[in-house]
């Protein structure tokens, strides 16, 4: 939870706010974006660290470092040096911070692939995104409250700097968390060179790296520019966009407990599938909104939210349940490194495409902005995704039938103890 609250503090809400405060073009806002998914090229060597190293050694030695580099970002604005080197510092900032977050997630994903049963992964870890998300929910509301304030009084900067300091004691709180974390029982050894293909040997997890890859890179394309459309095009403040991101994780909150025991029953595949069919159009409902049009937004938290809370949980569980257990810190790395690498290219054609596009293009007598443009090959791309998606192959997993059925099951027992609580 002191985590999520770190991000709060330097996650992408607050990213957009620091290009925006360093006037940024849309080219620059899609790099940022996208380098938290260029940095899973790094999960190679990440996984060979882990494998000598130990998954909770390696995991604590990263997460310590990354906390605390929220300290160079604060000075960023006051410095005496031209934009241009404000902003290559700010990339850079982010870059090495992207890049020992990979580190310390293919450890911790390792590490609690050990400690978390299998039989109980998908509920456990519904729980934990469910109490993790309140927390950033919360920090998300008291950030843009905090921002937007200060941006009022023309001190946006200074709250800025504020926050990156705050993200460093929330830092040192969650690495003495972590330290606490008892270890797994993971063999160390010398990592060999032929670990590096073998992800790409198994015939079920190619399945899933070809997904990926393919659906990374469709939502690639526009995932980087929504914040932005919101504030340059539909003409939002920090707060709205702080609400907007705080009501996409209170869906999450709602839902991904509920995501976490159909996972249990039915396997991630079936999950991937029904979540990725409502995903695939979502970008389309960003075409209805308008300055004085701001349906659409809510539209897309409920169907988003909800979504992306199980197909998250599948894709994070799918890999542990594909892998064995000896290697697995590379059968990870390559399933991430592969949607990553998709993430960052696409992002960085999804933003040239919004920057070199002309301001208005007009489709079938309809005039789109460069930015709906994108969202519309998103959608595209993602349905094509789609079959991808129904070629995965996951032991034990069931059909989407099942999953339905479950869900209409979780209905009615719902709807059982309601009458009985209020008849208490």
């Amino acid at each position: 939870m002191l985590a999520d609250l770190f991000t709060a503090c330097t996650g992408s809400a607050m990213l957009t706010a620091w290009g925006l405060a360093l006037h940024c073009g849309p080219l620059l806002f899609a790099v940022v974006g996208a380098l938290p998914s260029l940095a899973q090229l790094a999960q190679l060597p990440a996984a060979w660290l882990v494998t000598r190293r130990g998954a909770r050694h390696t995991t604590v030695a990263a997460v310590t470092i990354a906390r605390f580099l929220p300290l160079l970002l604060a000075p960023l604005p006051f410095l005496p040096v031209a934009p241009a080197t404000q902003k290559a510092i700010f990339v850079c900032i982010v870059a090495v911070s992207a890049i020992l977050a990979v580190v310390g997630n293919n450890g911790w994903a390792t590490w609690m692939g050990e400690l978390v049963p299998t039989r109980l992964r998908g509920r456990y870890f519904g729980r934990r995104t469910a109490l993790c998300t309140l927390a950033g929910t919360l920090g998300a509301l008291g950030t843009g409250l905090f921002v937007d304030a200060a941006r009022r009084r023309g001190l946006e900067s200074h709250a800025l700097s504020a926050l990156a300091l705050v993200a460093c004691a929330l830092g040192v709180g969650t690495t003495s968390l972590l330290r606490r974390q008892v270890d797994a029982n993971v063999e160390r050894a010398i990592p060999r060179w032929a670990q590096l293909v073998e992800p790409w040997r198994d015939p079920s997890m190619r399945r899933a790296l070809r997904f990926n890859l393919g659906w990374n890179a469709a939502v690639g394309l526009a995932a980087t520019l929504f914040q932005v459309h919101m504030v340059r095009n539909l003409g939002l403040g920090m707060l709205t966009v702080s609400i907007y991101v705080a009501a996409y994780a209170l869906a999450r909150m709602l839902t991904a407990p509920l995501w976490g025991a159909a996972i249990d029953r039915v396997g991630c595949k079936p999950v991937v599938l029904l979540c990725a069919m409502g995903i695939a159009v979502d970008p389309a409902i960003w075409l209805f909104a308008s300055p004085s049009v701001h349906w659409p937004l809510l539209a897309d938290v409920l169907i988003g939210g909800t979504l992306w809370a199980g197909l998250n949980q599948a894709l994070f569980q799918l890999p542990l349940r594909i892998a064995p257990r000896r290697g697995r810190a590379f059968h990870l790395a390559a399933f991430a490194a592969a949607g990553g690498l998709a993430f960052a290219l696409a992002s960085a054609v999804g933003g040239s495409l919004a920057q070199t596009l002309p301001t208005q293009v007009v489709v079938h007598g309809h005039a789109l902005s460069s930015f709906e443009v994108v969202f519309v090959i998103s959608t595209a791309a993602r349905c094509a995704a789609l079959m991808l998606a129904a070629k995965l192959d996951e032991p034990g997993a069931r059909e989407v039938e099942a999953l339905l059925r479950f869900a209409a099951a979780q209905g009615r027992v719902l709807r059982l103890r309601v009458p009985a609580r209020t008849a208490k």
